[in-house]
């Protein structure tokens, strides 16, 4: 299967501006704000997304987060574990070190105490000792049907930890590199999906971002050879999370591409008219989270392939 019906989201319960990612996340920005206020907002934001979500049919699975862990950016839980259809799981090796608290047992435990079978953990956290890092899918878009994962590589995603991830789980890497403009330079992206993001059919992507025009030919190849329909979204729309998207699947086999509000006002009307030929749209307010955690819709969503018991 490509996309799922099931989902794990993190409530926040001490979100904020991550000084340890802002040094290579450019998607993050100061809010004026009181920091008081800044956790209740998110989590206001993080609460209306589920009920949106769970009206739409999909299985939102909550794991409420504690003030004590001090994880910022534990609202982004697709960074540290991944879940799969022949029930193993992978725990990731992570840049930040106020992130690698995240790993918490007790999240794995909901998803086992709701029915599902971990049966393998793969953990590639070791990698952290030596400074190599790959942020689940983050780093990692993978199309689960034809088994290749694009990654676009940086300090958060390094490319011998996506050959092993790939020899792992049975995957063929399509290697690239992405950049956006900061301060009149360009700069590495830091993640993969927030200049892309793979449906069933399709795909919206950031071709701009891709500058090396052999890479972004083979990226094109490589999606056209699956039959994916190429949606092409601006480097100025991509600033806008139009890239950080996921496709879920809801009641009567309905399926959306759930985004934030932002990402779906910067789309044209064409662009929205191609999205629904695919799949129905799923939008929600997410702007305190999207500016201050430099992450959006598909970043909260941790996919859960695995197995019932």
């Amino acid at each position: 299967m490509q996309i799922t019906n099931t989902i794990l989201m993190v409530r926040p319960a001490a979100f904020r501006m991550n000084e340890q990612t802002k040094v290579n996340n450019y998607f993050q920005a100061e809010l004026d704000i009181e920091q008081a206020q800044v956790n209740a907002k998110a989590q206001a934001e993080f609460d209306a997304f589920v009920s949106k979500l769970r009206q739409a049919g999909v299985k939102v699975m909550v794991y409420q987060d504690k003030i004590e862990h001090d994880t910022p950016d534990s609202i982004f839980p697709n960074n540290w574990v991944s879940f799969h259809q022949s029930g193993t799981i992978a725990l990731y090796p992570m840049f930040a070190e106020n992130r690698r608290r995240e790993r918490n047992e007790e999240v794995l435990q909901l998803v086992e105490s709701e029915g599902f079978k971990i049966a393998k953990r793969i953990d590639y956290t070791k990698a952290e000792n030596d400074g190599f890092f790959l942020e689940g899918t983050g780093s990692l878009i993978l199309d689960r049907v034809n088994r290749k994962a694009y990654c676009s590589l940086s300090v958060r995603a390094d490319e011998q930890l996506l050959i092993k991830f790939c020899k792992d789980f049975n995957y063929s890497p399509v290697i690239f590199r992405s950049y956006q403009t900061v301060d009149n330079k360009r700069a590495v992206i830091y993640h993969t999906n927030v200049l892309m993001a793979l449906g069933t059919t399709f795909c919206v992507i950031c071709l701009d971002a891709i500058d090396d025009k052999n890479e972004r030919e083979k990226v094109i190849r490589e999606l056209k050879a699956d039959n994916k329909e190429i949606i092409e979204i601006s480097e100025e729309q991509m600033h806008q999370f139009a890239g950080n998207m996921l496709q879920v699947t809801g009641k009567d086999n309905k399926t959306y591409l759930a985004m934030s509000d932002a990402a779906r006002n910067s789309l044209s009307p064409d662009q929205v008219k191609t999205i629904q030929k695919h799949t129905n749209i799923l939008s929600s307010d997410l702007n305190t989270i999207e500016t201050l955690g430099g992450g959006s819709a598909r970043c909260m969503m941790a996919e859960v392939f695995l197995p019932k018991q």
